[in-house]
């Protein structure tokens, strides 16, 4: 899919396409008015192709050393998505808009082949999808996230990918390949498998227990694949009934690990997320105002949460963590073995802010 270039000399000038750093100036200079020459697809979403300056994107701080995010904003919408506090970098507020309008980093792929021949040293992580899913809808269009994952077999990178997306299932062929020559995560992003809960909280994402049956998908391919249960939301989905039957299905879908956090609330997010429970949930609102007194819960509560999801964890056999990646000579010296062996060595059990 490409926009029609004649309408792109009103944004620039000129007959290329903008970057993100062209959106947030029109964006800046004119006003939620939307892009000139940007079509609108499913749930009427605006979708604006952008040209990247970098791919791989340097942070510090975090058990990663780049991030990797081929879209901005996300059309499964989740309320608590914390990456709604980024929407201020783009002139875009972190309420509807994060939802509403997705750029489409159309050169992604190719960008990212030539960066992964200077910029990340041996063994430095990337986390694929910290600011968006890579598996969002319009992926299924673009294939942006899959020609990422072909440029990261060619010149292979430890990744963690993060999705809660079914549509991965689709690029279990790239994944497993990857898996074989580098660490590579794939983590799921399940905060709850309660009915309600997830139909408020998500409203545009798959249901839970289809995520569930894609990471069997992947785990019977040798990806090593696990969960991510955040946010826990307290009062919506904190519940100990709720929380163990997610922890439950978790395990019996083949998860290797289950990580889980509360519910952070900082910049745009808390500001969306306060206004949707003003009008979801309004008998919450008072008690948030005091269990967030800042970006996190009260130091006693997130405690009581983390060890009653540290005994689920135990009793029903899951890790808090993916484990550690064998080393590359490991992988190498089993190279060519049959994939029995090849499990049996752990060459299929690898572990794995935007441009």
């Amino acid at each position: 899919m490409r926009n029609d270039q004649h309408a792109q000399p009103s944004l620039l000038g000129a007959s290329r396409l903008p970057t993100v750093r062209d959106m947030a100036r029109w964006r800046r200079e004119h006003g939620p008015s939307g892009a000139p020459g940007a079509p609108r697809r499913g749930r009427a979403a605006e979708y604006r192709e952008v040209a990247c300056r970098t791919a791989l994107n340097r942070v510090k701080g975090m058990p990663f050393a780049w991030t990797l995010n081929p879209y901005r904003g996300c059309t499964h919408g989740c309320h608590f998505c914390f990456a709604r506090r980024y929407q201020p970098q783009l002139e875009m507020n972190p309420g509807n808009e994060f939802s509403s309008v997705i750029l489409v980093k159309v050169n992604f792929p190719e960008v990212l082949r030539r960066e992964l021949h200077g910029k990340p040293r041996p063994g430095e992580r990337a986390a694929f999808g910290t600011a968006t899913d890579p598996y969002q809808p319009i992926e299924g269009s673009y294939r942006l996230t899959r020609r990422t994952l072909e440029a990261l077999i060619e010149r292979p990178m430890r990744i963690d990918l993060v999705t809660r997306s079914p549509l991965i299932v689709r690029d279990t062929d790239l994944l497993a390949e990857l898996s074989h020559k580098v660490a590579c995560t794939v983590s799921f992003s399940v905060p709850t498998t309660d009915e309600t809960a997830w139909r408020r909280l998500e409203p545009g994402t798959a249901h839970p227990l289809q995520r569930l049956r894609a990471l069997r998908t992947l785990a019977a391919a040798g990806v090593e694949t696990g969960v991510l249960m955040a946010p826990v939301v307290p009062g919506i989905s904190s519940a100990r009934a709720k929380l163990e039957a997610t922890v439950r299905a978790i395990a019996d879908h083949g998860a290797r690990f289950v990580g889980a956090g509360l519910l952070r609330l900082e910049g745009g997010t808390r500001t969306h997320f306060l206004d949707f429970l003003a009008g979801e949930h309004p008998d919450l609102l008072a008690g948030y105002r005091r269990l967030y007194a800042g970006r996190h819960p009260a130091a006693a509560y997130a405690a009581r949460i983390q060890s009653l999801l540290d005994d689920l964890r135990a009793k029903h056999g899951l890790e808090r963590r993916p484990r550690e990646p064998r080393a590359p000579e490991g992988r190498a010296a089993a190279a060519g073995q049959p994939a029995w062996r090849q499990r049996r060595l752990g060459l299929t059990d690898q572990v794995g802010r935007a441009s």
